[in-house]
């Protein structure tokens, strides 16, 4: 440390809410012998504690206002924060104004976000928009030539051991990188307030905040560096395994928004965000068995997904093939024993939980934001556009297929039979390339496409995909309908007998 930029503190303000979070870091101050100044609660906790504490009404000559809403607001207080004892001009106004300087700052700010997760009243929210402490905050940002902020209980401890390793004294670098800090809780703190205010996205800005950093071992490539921003252990706790990766977090995240859709006990299996083998069933074994069987091949290495629980002897069989990550909500502690037996293997329990309503990616020179995609259908809103009409069974069959086509790269074809996803084709340029694709999957495997559906997640331009999909046997199409060619498809389907429904929803996935 370069010691001509150490500064001795010797005066600090300490106004917090989480009280015993602050404990020995006001201990710690008053070893180093500074002045303590407080307010309300807190000078009370710390004369408990038994050391001497200098109330702000004694600065200010003013008393707590407004229900506790002004406390600290008055020049004596921020004349001290702001004041630059290197000019003297100020030092001049202090003197005339009887203000004393203040060279600490310790704070942290009401809990805003808490209160908003916890849904109280809207009464309540509002007056958890902390004033006082967020401008103590960046004044003493604001001046960290000379100040040293303190602007969480997140950095109590941090700052407890500087001063002790210290002696009571900071560095010019200490104090930037704590005024760094304070900005980021400012910001952070206010994007919260904005986005409850901003309900409905009345301004047209974009804002967000995460300030929980979890660095990957790198991007989708060894040679790129990549960080995933937010708070995994919301929506699962990991039981064993190396960290998720970049490409794993991926395909978890596609993985998770497709199996949420199912309702049945269902089995997802992904790839490179894709979905190559889903099936629905009674009993988790028989819906794992299946969606294996859809696509063998691609589930190696794959990301799997289940929304029931996984027993000891669903593991066993599960455990036969080389996966990277298992997702469920529960297993028995002997699945998990055999699935992580000298494997390093990703297990996670996945936990009750809401997904965001919108998604966001960066692009060019800025950032596209939209709502998720929740549009779904079911029978009785689909427009029947053929004199043949898809009987209960084949209904329940376009229904899975269309929702798992919504989830597949465009252009995005998905075959389904007897709730088991047979053959599928995404991100093709063309449509008719990805219903080719998707067939030569259904035969590579030995499905019989006999009496499969089929589901588009975007119009059929042309009658040439109602052609393929009559030679292979498949009985119903759904897909949203809108070409101006949409005739074509109708005719061709009532020539060769196949029921074909409109949903009226695109579901294009870039």
């Amino acid at each position: 440390m370069d010691t001509q930029l150490k500064k001795k503190h010797a005066r600090a303000l300490v106004t917090v809410h989480d009280k015993d979070a602050a404990r020995q870091l006001i201990r710690t101050i008053h070893s180093a012998g500074m002045e303590i100044l407080s307010t309300g609660g807190t000078a009370a906790y710390i004369r408990e504690m038994n050391i001497p504490v200098t109330a702000v009404e004694e600065m200010t000559s003013y008393p707590s206002i407004l229900g506790g809403r002004v406390k600290t607001l008055h020049p004596a207080v921020f004349g001290g924060i702001l004041c630059r004892p290197d000019r003297q001009a100020d030092q001049d106004d202090m003197r005339t104004y009887d203000i004393e300087p203040v060279d600490m700052v310790i704070t942290d700010l009401y809990p805003f976000q808490e209160m908003v997760g916890r849904g109280a009243s809207h009464t309540e929210i509002i007056e958890h928009i902390d004033i006082g402490g967020i401008s103590l905050i960046r004044a003493a940002a604001k001046n960290h030539d000379h100040v040293l902020v303190v602007p969480s209980a997140g950095y109590f401890e941090e700052v407890t051991e500087l001063l002790e390793s210290q002696r009571g004294a900071t560095s010019l670098a200490d104090r930037r990188r704590m005024a760094a800090a304070a900005m980021h809780v400012s910001s952070h703190y206010d994007t919260a307030i904005f986005h409850y205010l901003n309900e409905g996205h009345t301004h047209k800005v974009f804002k967000e905040s995460i300030d929980q950093a979890h660095p990957l071992r790198y991007g989708e490539n060894p040679h790129q560096q990549a960080v995933f921003f937010g708070a995994p252990e919301e929506l699962f706790e990991q039981l064993s395994g190396k960290p998720l990766s970049y490409n794993n977090l991926l395909d978890v995240d596609a993985g998770i928004g497709l199996v949420r859709e199912f309702v049945s006990p269902a089995f997802v299996i992904i790839k490179h965000t894709n979905a190559c083998g889903v099936a629905l069933r009674d009993r988790m074994e028989d819906a794992w068995r299946d969606a294996l069987a859809g696509d063998p091949v691609s589930a190696f290495g794959g990301i799997l997904i289940a929304n029931r629980h996984i027993s000891a002897a669903l593991a066993e069989t599960i455990g036969q093939i080389f996966f990277e990550a298992l997702i469920a909500p529960s297993f028995d502690e002997e699945a998990i024993r055999v699935l992580t037996a000298g494997k390093s293997r990703i297990l996670l329990r996945s936990k009750p939980s809401i997904m965001p309503d919108y998604r966001y990616r960066s692009l060019l020179n800025g950032v596209l934001w939209q709502s998720q995609d929740h549009k779904s259908t079911s029978p009785g809103q689909w427009r029947k556009v053929t004199t043949a009409h898809p009987d209960e069974s084949l209904e329940n069959d376009l229904v899975m297929a269309n929702t798992v086509v919504k989830h597949l790269k465009s252009n995005a074809i998905a075959l389904v039979k007897d709730h088991m996803l047979v053959g599928m084709g995404g991100g093709q340029t063309s449509r008719v390339d990805a219903l080719k694709q998707a067939v030569k999957k259904a035969r590579e495997f030995d499905h019989d496409l006999n009496g499969a559906v089929m589901a588009s997640d975007a119009f059929f331009p042309f009658s040439d995909c109602m052609e393929i999909a009559h030679a292979e046997g498949i009985k119903a199409v759904i897909q949203p309908g809108g070409s101006k060619r949409d005739q074509d498809s109708i005719d061709y389907c009532n020539k060769a007998g196949m029921a074909m429904v409109f949903t009226g929803n695109r579901h294009f996935r870039h």
